[in-house]
């Protein structure tokens, strides 16, 4: 069983992938006892360079918590130095939106013509 700051953790731990475009799912190749668990993409428009089922992060939740500390880290850093910002990222992330967007169209008429003739 789980004790009350074990639940708080795991929620201040939600909320942080959360925010990042993650959510916390079982780890594909976990050990036996279901110990770790793994990042993915939250939803469809999350993290658009990723697939859907790419597990990006697959540990312990204490390996979690230090993985977390190193992309705060680095995304400030980024933003200190004036590399990035969250518009920046924004930009970027609906970039490749569009990218992926105008590529599976592409398919789709390919289909349509060929089928067509």
């Amino acid at each position: 069983m789980a004790g009350w700051n074990t639940i708080c953790e795991m929620h201040r731990l939600e909320a942080e992938v959360d925010k990042l475009g993650f959510k916390m799912a079982n780890a594909r190749h976990s050990d036996m006892f279901g110990e770790l668990v793994s990042l993915i993409p939250k939803d469809a428009n999350a993290l658009p360079i990723y697939s859907r089922d790419a597990e990006i992060f697959s540990g312990t939740l204490e390996a979690l918590q230090y993985w977390l500390r190193g992309v705060t880290w680095a995304r400030d850093y980024d933003g200190m130095i004036r590399l990035t910002d969250i518009k920046k990222r924004e930009r970027k992330e609906q970039d490749e939106r569009n990218r992926q967007l105008v590529k599976r169209l592409k398919n789709e008429n390919a289909g349509v013509i060929g089928y067509i003739r």
